[in-house]
């Protein structure tokens, strides 16, 4: 049996306007007004021993919201996010600080799925709220987005880094005290062809070739995600980014 412990849920509006409160599964949730940090512990039917409580996971998609911006390069943070909420059975049913997001667990290990609404250079008024109300530490904020620097489809996981000039990073380390102490999920998009607009490139769709290979980096991406999250950055994360390194022969 699991538990999750969350604080008061706050009153929210669905986009047709119905009121609503936060919710999760309530096979695996119990709530209670009296939590502060969201916390998951298992019990063993007919034991009394129970196991260490798991710290959540905030998983949080780079994107831009509305129609116009879906299936481009700039948005595959948000495309990643509906791969994991859609394997894992999670719906991102919620509104809160700006923020569609999914509350459930992956294994035993409670996550908050979110896909910041506020347009990627401002992400982080929603990472930033919801890592300090649910109080997730940042070595448990897993942000994912697009890399030009790397090519196209071949994905990289890291425990840390910079912003690389990426506006929608940025603004989200700018709201986690110009913290670096963060995993972060690339996925690469390559690089504007010629003299090509860097803005015209991002906001472009991908050709039917790219849009096969961000599909399959899709399908890894989800596997990884939950790896890192069931058992952190282990040898099987080293081995993820070789093989991704040389996916295409390229980097």
């Amino acid at each position: 049996m699991f538990f999750l412990t969350f604080p008061p849920p706050p009153f929210c509006r669905l986009h047709s306007g119905r009121p609503f409160h936060r919710r999760c599964s309530p096979s695996l949730a119990t709530f209670s007004t009296g939590g502060t940090i969201l916390r998951v512990s298992a019990s063993v039917p007919g034991s009394n021993e129970v196991k260490p409580q798991y710290t959540p996971w905030l998983i949080v998609g780079l994107g831009n919201p509305g129609e116009k911006y879906s299936g481009t390069r700039h948005n595959v943070g948000f495309e990643m996010i509906d791969r994991i909420a859609n394997v894992e059975g999670i719906s991102l049913n919620t509104i809160q600080s700006k923020a569609l997001i999914g509350i459930s667990s992956i294994g035993e290990v409670p996550v908050l799925l979110v896909k910041p609404q506020s347009y990627m250079n401002f992400s982080g008024e929603s990472v930033g709220p919801l890592a300090a109300y649910y109080q997730i530490p940042l070595r448990h904020i897993l942000l994912i987005y697009d890399e030009m620097n790397l090519p196209n489809g071949v994905l990289r996981l890291q425990q840390k880094g910079g912003h690389g000039y990426h506006n929608g990073v940025k603004s989200v380390m700018n709201h986690l005290d110009d913290s670096k102490e963060f995993p972060r999920l690339c996925i690469g998009i390559g690089n504007p062809p010629g003299n090509m607009d860097m803005r015209a490139f991002l906001l472009q769709k991908f050709s039917s070739e790219e849009r096969d290979q961000i599909d399959s980096a899709l399908e890894q991406g989800v596997d990884a995600t939950r790896t890192l999250i069931v058992r952190g950055f282990d040898d099987t994360i080293t081995r993820f980014n070789l093989s991704q390194k040389y996916k295409y022969n390229k980097v």
